[in-house]
């Protein structure tokens, strides 16, 4: 089972957005894919898009428990603020203890709102797609307040939190040319040294949404194909691991 959560800046998308996506993975994996049509900033800031991933995660909990499907194994995934969204429903429910998750798949994560207030921002990064301007409005949004400021909850910013010990083995994906690659790369460092299995893919010359189809994005590239072909392999893993020869 994949719950999954849409990107969109938290201020925009759908829950039908990635709908590609889903039939891939329900094909190639045999895997139910449930997307969370969470509520959207600034009109609803931070936490109720976390809060509605978690009801999410329960309601999935209680029909594996009425037999409607397989719940036994339940990975959480999103891409750009979707993925942050993701990142930060590991965390609530690793925090909150009732619900036990195997995986987190992060596409291009939006993980940390002082990536808009850094004093020497990364010069080759965030001139397409989602740049620093972008960044500091949806973040702004979702805070409602101006991003990178204090008493911030790990619930809406996971780059916030203090410890990302005990979360759920990791896969990380992000482009060189995406403004979030720094706090990524952070990110994943930050897990690997807290003992979670990490699983980090950097593709050369890929800018945020590189994924997308339609364009901007190129979705017939081969660094597209690439991320397509790692998060299917790392989801598989995670999900049907009994289908993996040992090595």
């Amino acid at each position: 089972m994949l719950l999954w959560l849409h990107g969109g800046g938290f201020v925009l998308g759908e829950a039908d957005a990635d709908e590609d996506m889903f039939e891939a993975v329900v094909n190639q994996l045999g895997c139910a894919v449930v997307s969370v049509d969470y509520r959207l900033a600034p009109e609803t800031p931070a936490p109720g898009a976390v809060e509605d991933a978690y009801a999410a995660l329960r309601w999935i909990v209680t029909e594996a428990t009425r037999g409607n499907f397989a719940g036994d194994r339940i990975a959480i995934g999103g891409a750009s603020s979707g993925g942050g969204l993701a990142a930060a429903l590991g965390l609530l429910a690793r925090d909150r203890g009732e619900i036990p998750l195997g995986f987190q798949l992060l596409i291009y994560p939006m993980l940390d709102d002082r990536t808009c207030t850094a004093a020497q921002p990364n010069a080759y990064t965030g001139q397409f797609i989602w740049t620093p301007e972008s960044n500091r409005f949806a973040w702004s949004a979702l805070l409602g307040q101006a991003p990178g400021g204090l008493d911030v909850t790990p619930y809406a910013v996971p780059a916030r939190a203090e410890r990302l010990d005990a979360l759920p083995p990791t896969f990380i994906a992000v482009g060189t040319l995406d403004l979030f690659l720094d706090e990524d790369l952070v990110y994943a460092h930050r897990l690997m040294r807290s003992g979670v299995p990490t699983e980090l893919h950097v593709y050369p010359g890929a800018f945020h949404g590189f994924d997308m189809d339609p364009p901007p994005g190129v979705p017939d590239a081969a660094v597209t194909g690439a991320l397509k072909r790692d998060y299917m392999a790392a989801l598989g893993r995670a999900l049907i691991p009994d289908a993996v020869p040992p090595d």
